[in-house]
């Protein structure tokens, strides 16, 4: 198990900081690192997560990723991963994306869950984890990897943030005792066309099933979830390529639709800059 501040750790770090700051995607870290070494790609993202606060970004939650057996199929891996999402990640609805701000977005629709309670127990029960949560979203999470071509393994994706990009949330939140998220049926259109489909049984068996194991792990590592935090609990069905002009709409049974636009052009977007980030 390697050390978080090992050589081969700080370099993959650097590797993907540089891929990020230039926009140019890179080859794949696991290469820099021992084969198989998931600790280490945590290490890694470790890195990031703390210079990205230092920098004076907020961490607003976490995401689940790799719970849909389509989208695992997709990627080759055969477990989930987390990653940490931060203010400057989330787009509202309605505004556009701009072409250059990510690299090679992908989108997938997602039951969010937004805590009300913190959840430090390292062996959660379904009833804490419905006590902690305030409230159900329909999410479009645009995934996006600093490594070229999407060539990469679990040890990629993980050391690379768990591939974040940006996210969207529906504005309607809807309370966990009026909707069975294990149910519920979602449809992800592109254009128009849809393009996706899938359940919430095919996020890991369901979405709490997922934030179970999210909950576990964090409190096992001593860095649980925390009341206000948004957890995307993972895909419901395939990813999705986006380009410029695409729009995409979730409709999610029972929590709604979600609709995430890519503009046509840097200068069709709202290019104010967040003051904890980069320009959403």
């Amino acid at each position: 198990m390697s050390a978080p501040g090992s050589a081969a750790v700080a370099e993959a770090a650097s590797v993907l900081e540089e891929a990020a700051r230039t926009r140019v995607p890179c080859p794949p870290v696991r290469s820099l690192l021992p084969e198989g070494d998931v600790a280490a790609a945590y290490a890694v993202q470790r890195r990031h997560v703390e210079r990205s606060l230092a920098d004076g970004r907020r961490a607003v939650g976490r995401k689940i990723g790799l719970t849909s057996p389509a989208v695992q199929r997709q990627l080759g891996v055969g477990q989930p991963d987390f990653g940490v999402l931060f203010a400057d990640m989330a787009v509202p609805e309605g505004r556009p994306i701009a072409p250059g701000r990510l690299l090679q977005p992908k989108v997938e629709a997602e039951v969010a869950l937004v805590l009300a309670e913190d959840l430090p127990y390292r062996e959660p029960t379904v009833a804490d984890l419905l006590r902690a949560t305030a409230f159900a979203l329909p999410a479009l999470e645009i995934v996006d990897s600093r490594i070229a071509d999407w060539d990469i393994t679990i040890v990629d994706t993980v050391a690379d943030n768990a591939s974040c990009g940006v996210f969207v949330l529906g504005g309607t939140p809807v309370p966990l005792d009026r909707v069975d998220l294990r149910a519920v049926r979602m449809t992800l259109a592109k254009n128009g066309g849809t393009v996706s489909t899938g359940s919430g049984a095919d996020c890991l068996g369901g979405p709490l099933t997922a934030a179970l194991w999210l909950a576990a792990t964090l409190a096992g590592l001593g860095d649980p979830l925390r009341a206000g935090d948004v957890i995307l609990t993972g895909a419901l069905g395939p990813m999705a390529v986006a380009a410029a002009c695409d729009e995409f709409t979730a409709r999610i049974e029972g929590l709604g639709t979600v609709t995430a636009a890519f503009a046509a052009t840097e200068t069709d977007t709202d290019t104010n800059t967040d003051t904890e980030g980069t320009p959403a």
